[in-house]
């Protein structure tokens, strides 16, 4: 395929879509797949539908460009929840899942009932993270991904952890190491283009839940304090002992609050229905 040719059409065809009741969805992060939210979607499915893809290039779900925009990821998760039925829902997504669901945002607010931004940032990449990006994308084409994976693990989540929690760490290496080289380095292109998401935060209507790790070195507490200062209504959690994944580092306090939220999310849902009858 050409350079610089991105992919425009795809169906998603690897996804889990577990439990019934109110829609949430979940969007993974860079370089991993849909399995990184097993923790919560065994945790949610009891009260709500868990939806959780695969992005285009990662796990089940292939993409042979270049490049991938976020707009082109926000447009398969919409096609996708367009193709099972799925109208209003809360969105969530963790590092890049949380860029993409402000794309999401961006693109078609009034289907969002709730935002979840999990160790994510919206200001512009610096020139030189933005470098760093595309140097990677190149060295996972001529590497692939097994030294990047290993090399990357004691970021993603604490080096105590790795140590502590052996299977945990066992699992995000699998899904690190078993990532296309060709998807991982078509999204870390798509992301060095990315816009500014920082315009957009304070036009956010809808109830949002901010989760860092305390401990998180590539999105740290202060770029969720930024986004909590600018998104009105914020709620922000900073988890203890967690790196750039709490989720599978601290899954009970992160459930607890995902419960929480999505409680208070659905009571208001239910009371706007009411009055609008």
């Amino acid at each position: 395929m050409p350079a610089n040719v991105e992919c425009t059409v795809m169906k998603m065809t690897g996804y889990d879509d577990a439990g019934t009741g109110f829609p949430v969805v979940l969007v993974h992060g860079h370089p991993f797949n849909r399995t990184m939210w097993a923790p919560q979607v065994e945790s949610l499915q009891g009260q709500y539908r868990v939806i959780a893809p695969d992005l285009r290039g990662y796990g089940e779900n292939v993409c042979d460009a270049e490049k991938t925009l976020l707009s082109t990821f926000a447009s398969d998760i919409l096609n996708l929840l367009d193709s099972i039925g799925v109208e209003r829902f809360v969105l969530g997504g963790l590092s890049m899942g949380g860029q993409i669901v402000l794309e999401c945002y961006r693109q078609f607010p009034i289907r969002i009932m709730g935002l979840i931004l999990a160790d994510t940032f919206a200001q512009l990449d610096t020139p030189e993270r933005r470098q760093r990006r595309l140097d990677t994308a190149d060295r996972l084409m001529a590497e692939g991904m097994k030294q990047y994976s290993n090399e990357e693990l004691p970021k993603m989540i604490t080096p105590h952890h790795v140590r502590t929690l052996p299977k945990v760490a066992e699992h995000v290496l699998r899904m690190m190491e078993t990532t296309p080289p060709m998807g991982a380095a078509a999204a870390l292109r798509g992301r060095a283009e990315r816009i500014d998401y920082t315009p957009l935060l304070k036009h956010i209507v809808v109830p949002t839940l901010i989760i860092v790790g305390d401990q998180d070195q590539y999105t740290p507490v202060v770029d969720a304090r930024f986004m909590h200062e600018h998104i009105p209504g914020s709620e922000l959690l900073v988890i203890k002992d967690a790196g750039h994944m709490p989720n599978l580092e601290q899954p009970v306090a992160f459930n607890t609050a995902l419960q929480s939220f999505l409680a208070e999310v659905v009571q208001k849902a239910g009371a706007a229905a009411v009055r609008a009858r």
